[in-house]
């Protein structure tokens, strides 16, 4: 087997985010990164550390990240800026020739989307999201399963993220201005979907052969984050919130089937990403950490107090079917996964680098990462308009129609193909 080429990258925008990155980048051989930017030269100096504390060499470093984009020692960036800058950086990562991984969050408005878009297709260089859920074990199990028709024809999915984030409010106290509580203070709509819709729309073959065709998303009362800082501080909370503590979103697709989302980040509760995948046959339910197959899954019938018998249907594990419809990816990660986020992380890089070393288009491309990131503010339209369906755009301009095929790999997210090495 031929050893895998160095791939040398970059990285803008030295937050948390680049801090989480990096223990999976310090895991992985055959990557290189050569250089860091941030405005703040305090963040340079605290990602300077962490490579002094790996014995690893320091990479240049740059304040202004148009001169990182004339390095010719970076052919690829990781951008994991604010949500209202990693777009426009992108652009101009792509038009300077280098490939570039973006990290999750949604868009502000279509017209940055469409730039995107343009800025791929007139260059030729690919924009993938880093949406790390993608190469999560249960979802690539259920895409195995559904492309093997398990699931039967696809009818309905949900999905979401419902994360206890109250301790976003106690930035009040502070006066910090934290990006996420900037978002929700004066935004309302689904600001973060590509979690739960990235792995949904892969299943669903958004973008090939499928695409979503209109959205209609509703609010509830923004109260939360206010009663989260009043419980902590026992003050009145000096600011008032206007995203709603849950937003519902309905998106219809073009091949008939349904989906809702659900963000919530106010409210306390456990994480969820809600998945749900229900077809014909078959359905995969996160929260019951069940799977239901007709004809495999348990059924049995009871008898009612009149006396009367009546079927019961009953979950399987999801544990159950890993021996046998496990992803081939996870079938050699899953003794030793390594890096955040449970080897999400490491999984989703090594993705983005095969294709920069192939010079290919990414698994996750910049169709995808258009349709998934409008949900953000085509939601915050239909909320605006009493609930209104909202059409999405569509990206490809009508390729999803008939897409050429994804080149097979084992990091491809449209079909299911063996890991040969």
């Amino acid at each position: 087997m031929a050893e895998l080429r160095t791939v040398k990258v970059g990285m803008i925008g030295l937050g948390q985010r680049t801090e989480t990155l990096l223990a999976s980048i310090f895991h992985m051989e055959n990557i290189d990164v050569t250089a860091i930017c941030d405005v703040r030269q305090e963040r340079i100096d605290k990602i300077n550390s962490i490579f002094d504390s790996h014995s690893s060499p320091r990479p240049k470093a740059y304040l202004d990240y148009h001169e990182l984009l004339d390095d010719p020692n970076v052919e690829a960036l990781f951008v994991p800026t604010s949500w209202n800058s990693h777009l426009q950086i992108a652009c101009d990562c792509m038009k300077k020739g280098k490939y570039v991984g973006i990290e999750v969050g949604g868009a502000s408005s279509t017209e940055e989307l469409w730039q995107l878009v343009h800025a791929s297709e007139s260059t030729g260089v690919s924009c993938m999201m880093l949406e790390n859920c993608c190469y999560g074990r249960n979802e690539l199990m259920v895409l195995n399963m559904v492309r093997k028709g398990m699931f039967g024809e696809l009818i309905y999915c949900e999905c979401g993220y419902e994360h206890d984030l109250g301790e976003m409010s106690w930035a009040a106290e502070t006066g910090l201005r934290l990006e996420r509580t900037l978002h929700n203070r004066y935004r309302n709509g689904d600001l973060y979907p590509t979690h739960g819709i990235g792995p949904i729309a892969k299943i669903l073959n958004i973008n090939r052969g499928n695409r979503f065709l209109t959205l209609s998303s509703h609010a509830t009362k923004a109260r939360g984050f206010v009663s989260a800082y009043e419980s902590h501080t026992g003050k009145p909370c000096p600011i008032r919130y206007n995203e709603g503590d849950i937003v519902t979103t309905v998106i219809h697709c073009a091949n008939g089937e349904n989906i809702t989302l659900t963000h919530g980040v106010s409210l306390p509760r456990p994480y969820s990403r809600d998945c749900r995948v229900q077809g014909t046959k078959g359905i995969w339910l996160e929260n019951a950490n069940g799977i239901y197959v007709d004809g495999i899954s348990p059924k049995y019938e009871k008898i009612d107090a009149a006396g009367n018998p009546y079927l019961v249907h009953d979950w399987d594990k999801v544990e159950s079917f890993y021996e046998k419809y496990d992803h081939p990816i996870w079938e050699h990660f899953r003794e030793n996964p390594v890096g955040e986020h449970g080897g999400m992380d490491f999984l989703c890089l090594n993705a983005f680098l095969d294709a920069v070393r192939r010079k290919d288009v990414t698994p996750i491309d910049v169709y995808d990462c258009a349709a998934w990131m409008s949900i953000t503010c085509l939601s915050e339209q239909s909320i605006a308009l009493g609930g209104m369906p909202v059409p999405f755009p569509d990206f490809t301009n009508g390729k999803w129609l008939d897409r050429v095929p994804e080149t097979p790999s084992k990091w491809a997210l449209s079909d299911v193909f063996p890991v040969t090495e």
